[in-house]
């Protein structure tokens, strides 16, 4: 499905800024026994980073709709968000703006229910600015940054090497990375040929190792719903890196 698609845009949004209660509305299935935090993902990979004081730049790649964007706008002073998708920046952008941007969420995917995105409490929109680009050429006048946060984005590229080894460049030593990823490879994303050869954690660190010090790994659950019979439910291995 094209990242331009309404439909996906759609169960985005209610990813990122639904409510428990309207993620699960009509959903047969008891939240008590979902995992701990599947249904607030996008602010458990920022919180993951473990900033506890304020910094200065901090860069989300792969922000799609943006919430993760917004949650580091509340330790960063200037946060860029990045996505490859133009509707998901124009819509973080209308987030960003306070005008609550409407979107549907599906009973049946041919029944649907207006609902409205609406700018996460406590984030400063203003430290935000977000724009289209591609994580594997990313224009050259980024400058660096505090901290860099990449949410399930690797196994969605073409060729992840370029994406990773550009992050020595973009982390400030003693910065913090932050690579969450289902490693859910698949040849409509990623030639078969640029796979990982094993685990895709021994492959982060074969390329990562050089330039970064591996601080934490933790399985993050997170769920998307499509409509109300059908969750997706992941975890992204989420693996927290400190620049030399």
């Amino acid at each position: 499905m094209s990242y331009e698609s309404d439909i996906l845009r759609d169960w985005y949004l209610l990813f990122h800024y639904g409510a428990a209660e309207e993620i699960l509305e009509g959903v047969a299935i008891d939240d008590a026994a979902l995992p701990a935090r599947c249904l607030d993902f996008p602010v458990a990979t920022v919180e993951a980073a473990g900033i506890n004081s304020e910094i200065g730049r901090a860069l989300d790649l792969g922000c799609a709709v943006g919430r993760s964007s917004f949650e580091l706008s509340k330790v960063a002073r200037e946060v860029l968000g990045i996505d490859f998708s133009l509707s998901f920046v124009q819509v973080a952008e209308a987030v960003g703006r306070e005008e609550n941007p409407g979107y549907r969420r599906y009973r049946e995917m041919h029944l649907s229910d207006e609902l409205t995105a609406k700018l996460p409490e406590g984030s400063i929109p203003e430290r935000v600015s977000f724009e289209q680009g591609d994580a594997m050429d990313l224009r050259t006048d980024l400058g660096s940054f505090d901290l860099v946060h990449a949410a399930n984005l690797l196994c969605r590229l073409p060729e992840p090497t370029r994406f990773l080894e550009r992050l020595p460049d973009l982390v400030n030593p003693g910065g913090t990375l932050v690579v969450a990823t289902p490693a859910t490879w698949m040849e409509a994303y990623t030639p078969p040929v640029n796979f990982p050869p094993a685990l895709t954690l021994d492959f982060l660190k074969g390329h990562l190792g050089a330039s970064f010090e591996i601080q934490e790994v933790n399985e993050f659950p997170f769920l998307i719903r499509e409509h109300q019979r059908k969750l997706q439910l992941s975890t992204a291995q989420t693996s927290v890196w400190r620049r030399r």
